[in-house]
């Protein structure tokens, strides 16, 4: 199985910046594709960005598009996502998710951004 371990959250100001992390605990990290999905409470859950497995290609939401960036570092068996000028909406729990076909089969426990106004 594969585990995932998100990290970064917190507390920032609209308009700030805050960088997740997504540990994964598996051999064959490379294998598999990645994604940020998240869930504000009452909201369903969005995927929010894609990134490949070799990292060479992304996708986002057009909610975030020009704002987050998902990066991976394949040697450190990490995926990442930076996300900057955050909005108040952007507040939810973030989740790690992994895949090796057209699934997310895994999924971290999320960690929580919240953005004050």
């Amino acid at each position: 199985q594969v585990q995932l371990v998100e990290s970064g959250g917190g507390l920032v100001q609209a308009g700030g910046s805050l960088r997740l992390s997504c540990a994964a605990s598996v051999r064959t990290f490379s294998m598999y594709r990645m994604s940020w999905f998240r869930q504000a409470p009452g909201k369903e859950r969005d995927l929010v960005a894609y990134i490949s497995r070799s990292g060479g290609s992304t996708s986002y939401a057009d909610s975030v598009k020009g704002r987050f960036t998902a990066s991976r570092d394949n040697a450190k068996n990490t995926v990442y996502l930076q996300m900057n000028s955050l909005k108040p909406e952007d507040t939810a729990v973030y989740f790690c998710t992994a895949g090796r076909l057209n699934n997310w089969d895994y999924w971290g426990q999320g960690t929580q951004v919240t953005v004050s106004s």
